[in-house]
């Protein structure tokens, strides 16, 4: 008689914790193990078996060294092109007659300057790197004492060489002007001349080639 309500009251323990479990459980524990486990041709490891054609592919790559010689022949078909690197600064690249290098002051070719100062670079310069001063020569010219240009400060922009009536200030092909201290590129008027006289050739040549579009 004891054994009969132990196991009587063991089964109602059971059915109140089945009652007692999410119906999410409950679905999953009712689930039949074919409808859990869809694919029929999974093994008891749970991997599908590989087929034929894979292992003849992966057997064709190791035996015929399919990988290797397509590397091959791709390394050789790089070798065939055009280079794309330079041996700099033994070489140098094509560069664009817009560039827009190190600033330059310019002359005429009696070697007046040309900068009338009229001070329009100075004007437009949105990061404020010009400073001018001038004063009116004896023959009623007007011409700069001062003329300087804070290079750490200049954005190459442009915008002072499109501004100037008389092609006096312009950015020339140079960009090869590092320093090691920051009083090299605080420029004056005899730096930019220098720059001028040195790049002439090169500037006009540029200036030439698009004063179709200027």
């Amino acid at each position: 008689m004891a054994l009969l309500l132990s196991a009587a009251a063991s089964r109602a323990t059971a059915s109140k914790v089945r009652a007692m479990r999410p119906l999410a459980f409950r679905s999953l524990a009712t689930t039949p193990r074919s409808a859990a486990t869809p694919d029929a041709d999974k093994d008891d490891d749970n991997i599908l078996p590989t087929s034929y054609e894979t292992i003849f592919d992966r057997a064709s790559q190791v035996f015929f060294l399919t990988e290797i010689v397509r590397g091959i022949s791709l390394a050789l078909e790089a070798s065939t092109k055009p280079k794309v690197t330079i041996n700099y600064p033994y070489e140098h690249g094509y560069l664009s007659p817009r560039f827009r290098g190190e600033h330059a002051l310019r002359r005429y070719p009696t070697g007046d300057e040309r900068c009338i100062s009229c001070k329009l670079c100075e004007a437009i310069c949105p990061a404020q790197a010009i400073t001018i001063e001038a004063e009116t020569r004896e023959d009623g010219a007007r011409r700069t004492t001062r003329y300087d240009i804070d290079m750490t400060k200049c954005i190459y922009c442009g915008f002072c060489a499109e501004a100037c009536p008389v092609d006096a200030i312009v950015e020339g092909p140079n960009f090869e002007f590092a320093t090691e201290t920051h009083e090299e590129l605080l420029y004056d008027k005899e730096k930019l001349l220098s720059n001028g006289d040195k790049w002439e050739k090169q500037i006009a040549k540029n200036l030439m080639s698009e004063f179709l579009y200027r």
